[in-house]
């Protein structure tokens, strides 16, 4: 059931990158980038991690607003594509670890710059 699982998650994030690449015309998703897909056990609930370029909290509440509004027409399209028996209901959660990876980025840098300071 594992390995069945793992695949569903794999597809429906490969499916739902090429739909909001190609059919949502939204400009409040254009930087929205799909990170990973946890299904529920039954796949009934898909949750899709999804992350922003930009840290600007405007930007991310028009991204959570545009990918509500396309929730139904992203759903839709996703049906046409898997060969399921039912389409999984999409909630969509940010992506915090590429928050988090900048945050280190920026730590170690500054370290790296306390460190050459100190040897000057």
């Amino acid at each position: 059931m594992k390995h069945r699982k793992g695949r569903v998650e794999g597809e429906i994030l490969r499916e739902l990158t090429k739909i909001i690449r190609k059919n949502i015309r939204d400009p409040r998703v254009s930087n929205v980038t799909f990170t990973a897909v946890e299904c529920s056990n039954d796949f009934s609930y898909a949750t899709v991690y999804y992350s922003l370029l930009t840290e600007d909290e405007q930007a991310q509440k028009e991204a959570e607003a545009g990918l509500e509004k396309s929730k139904g027409t992203m759903r839709h399209l996703l049906g046409q594509s898997l060969t399921m028996y039912k389409v999984p209901e999409l909630i969509f959660k940010r992506d915090q670890s590429v928050i988090y990876g900048s945050k280190i980025d920026r730590l170690l840098a500054d370290l790296k710059k306390q460190e050459q300071d100190r040897q000057n």
